[in-house]
């Protein structure tokens, strides 16, 4: 500020400088204490944003370790095979979830294209993040020029820039062992890890780790209402979860009622067959530990898995 007031008085007459010389710089001494003021607020909140971080990261480690002791639960790798071919059930109607890498069409849901493994969505976000982190790793991919339109119907059921050529690259792509194992690898970041260290920091055996995973996949990692971490808050605000003492049962009972109520808001008239006839099935037989042989039925077909 002292700059630009003497700049100033550099225009004006000579004894409006006199003046100006003579009078203290009460603005200068108030930008000074305000700068003061502002540099130490400023300090305040880096501290307090350090304390929240080293918090987050103790609670997590903390976590870590907790984790660590459990049984590996749907992280074992024939339970996870096990999930993988439930899911496939719902979203491909096959078992054969590797069949799937290649599989795109608009389902007529106001998601507009739903692909591969998990049936990533161009309206929802996921395939989008999808195809930015593949194009990362493997710029001259067949699907990175499709960036832009996909960035523009990202929450709509829009195909526009994407017809006619993208369901095409998408299944030429999937012949490529690294998209299939990029696809492989968004599954497990986004949906599989975050729902099965949640599952288990609330106390669930396999199957509630299956029903996070599920409810994950089909509502999405979201925090609104119809999103998984909101479904989560109204099952918890309804029913204690077993980490807080509470009955695992009649905790999955209560999710899963809070997710099925989700599911015909959001579509009504939709088939809940992934919940009544499959996860409550497992649930009412008692088979907390997703023990095989299964047997469940997904859109009226029978599934089984030895």
């Amino acid at each position: 500020m002292k700059r630009v007031g003497v700049l100033l008085l550099g225009a004006l007459p000579v004894i409006a400088a006199g003046v100006y010389l003579a009078v203290p710089d009460d603005s200068a001494d108030s930008a000074d204490t305000a700068s003061s003021a502002s540099s130490s607020s400023q300090a305040t909140d880096k501290s307090a944003r350090d304390d929240a971080k080293d918090r987050a990261e103790k609670e997590r480690e903390a976590d870590d370790a907790l984790i660590a002791d459990l049984p590996p639960g749907l992280a074992a790798p024939a339970k996870k095979e096990l999930a993988q071919q439930l899911v496939s059930s719902a979203e491909n109607s096959t078992t054969k979830w590797r069949t799937a890498y290649g599989s795109i069409e608009d389902v007529g849901d106001g998601d507009g294209y739903t692909a591969g493994i998990v049936g990533f969505c161009t309206g929802t976000h996921d395939l989008l993040m999808l195809v930015e982190r593949y194009t990362e790793a493997h710029p001259d991919n067949g699907l990175a020029k499709y960036l832009p339109a996909l960035r523009e119907v990202d929450g709509s059921d829009s195909h526009e820039g994407l017809d006619p050529g993208f369901t095409a690259a998408w299944q030429t792509e999937a012949e490529l062992p690294a998209f299939r194992a990029a696809q492989e690898e968004e599954r497990d970041r986004v949906y599989f890890e975050p729902a099965v260290r949640l599952a288990k920091l609330d106390g669930l055996g396999t199957l509630g780790q299956f029903v996070y995973y599920d409810a994950m996949v089909f509502h999405g990692p979201d925090t609104d209402a119809e999103g998984f971490y909101g479904l989560r808050e109204r099952a918890m605000a309804k029913a204690r979860t077993p980490g807080q003492g509470g009955s695992e049962k009649a905790y999955l009972d209560t999710f899963l009622d809070v997710r099925e109520q989700a599911m015909r808001d959001k579509r009504p008239g939709i088939d809940t067959s992934r919940v009544d006839t499959a996860q409550r099935r497992f649930l009412a037989a008692g088979n907390m530990e997703l023990a095989t042989p299964l047997v469940w039925e997904m859109y009226g077909d029978t599934y089984r898995v030895p």
